[in-house]
């Protein structure tokens, strides 16, 4: 049995952040199906996206309110939050990047950086959320990838780093070619993308492949001398040397793992959730909350851990089935049902009823 360091270990809470119509839904949707936390896929151009649950969202196709759920991907246990991609709920937005320790910015390949992508991008980098970008709708009339990656420089000044190339683009659009493993992966379109392949890289991009691939590790030895070693010595580059360099720039909050796709068209999804384990923080990797301790009157810190003092943040109450029902990010502590709990907000003590695991708005 996974000792309760390992689970945190294991754990990833995340928020996925963008502007209205870049797919942000839609990437979600496809998260919970191909992790079989759904076993039907909602459409947001149908109203029937699972973390869409308002009739309001529903009408007008955008989210509203943030939602919360959990899924299972390479043994990992992800929470998500999908929050708003509106101007009018970007205080919504900002109430969950609180409590997130990670986030994917979805972009739109044709839209590129919008004005709410960069207000919650520097919302996120308010609360320093670590993130990783997924270049989406690369199947639409006018995605350009390169565009969105000069934007995400010039708009968000972020260090993108490209794990990815888009293979082919608008209607041509077939797949995605890794950098990494120096492969292209193609989905079974018959499948609705829950299978793929990987292919030798086709003749007529391996010198581009090869191109970014040489300018992804010049950038990361930039970082790491023990790589720029390695590099300048013409020695092979394990896999492994890569991610775990990425994910240390990824938390450091250094530099933006760049991926890409086209979620409506079920393509690109499975790297993204490979991409969200590999290289966002776990809950020990975060650093220590501080915060007020009113009966004090000082500051303290809280580590991460199941043990010592509750320390807990509320991040959204609302009304359910005629009773309040509140949202908590736990830092450290456990709480069970029956707990008695201090709210130094109101300066209250209050009884926990219930502990509920939501799925949108299904407990």
């Amino acid at each position: 049995m996974a000792s309760p360091s390992q689970k945190l270990k294991i754990t990833r809470n995340i928020g996925i952040i963008a502007h209205i119509d870049a797919g942000k839904t839609t990437v979600t949707e496809r998260i919970l199906y191909y992790t079989g936390r759904l076993h039907k896929m909602g459409e947001v151009h149908d109203g029937e996206a699972t973390m869409d649950w308002m009739a309001d969202e529903r009408e007008r196709g955008i989210t509203i309110t943030s939602a919360v759920t959990t899924c299972q991907w390479l043994g990992h246990s992800i929470n998500i939050i999908d929050t708003p991609g509106h101007v009018d709920f970007t205080i919504e937005v900002e109430r969950s990047l609180r409590v997130l320790d990670g986030a994917v910015g979805v972009f739109c390949a044709v839209g590129g950086v919008e004005p709410q992508s960069e207000t919650v991008w520097h919302q996120a980098d308010k609360y320093k959320v670590p993130k990783i970008a997924f270049i989406n709708k690369l199947d639409r009339v006018g995605a350009d990838f390169h565009r969105v990656i000069d934007m995400m420089k010039d708009r968000l000044g972020a260090l993108p780093l490209i794990l990815q190339l888009p293979w082919g683009i608008e209607d041509g659009f077939k797949g995605v070619i890794d950098l990494i493993r120096m492969k292209a992966i193609i989905w079974n379109e018959d499948a609705l993308g829950a299978e793929f392949s990987e292919e030798p890289i086709p003749d007529d991009l391996k010198d581009e492949a090869d191109n970014y691939r040489e300018l992804l590790i010049e950038t990361l030895a930039d970082h790491d001398d023990r790589l720029a070693e390695k590099y300048l010595a013409e020695e092979p580059l394990g896999e492994q040397d890569l991610f775990d360099l990425i994910r240390l720039l990824t938390l450091g909050m250094k530099a933006v793992p760049v991926l890409c796709g086209a979620a409506l068209r079920n393509k690109g999804i499975q790297p993204l959730l490979d991409g969200v384990v590999r290289y966002l923080p776990s809950p020990l990797d975060v650093p220590a909350v501080i915060g007020h301790n009113p009966l004090s009157g000082r500051d303290e810190k809280r580590e991460t851990s199941t043990s010592g003092p509750l320390c807990a943040l509320a991040f959204k109450v609302m009304m359910d089935q005629g009773r309040r029902m509140t949202y908590l990010r736990i830092y450290s502590g456990t709480l069970n049902a029956g707990d008695v709990v201090y709210n130094s907000r109101r300066n209250v003590k209050e009884k926990v009823a219930r502990l509920l695991r939501m799925h949108s708005n299904k407990r």
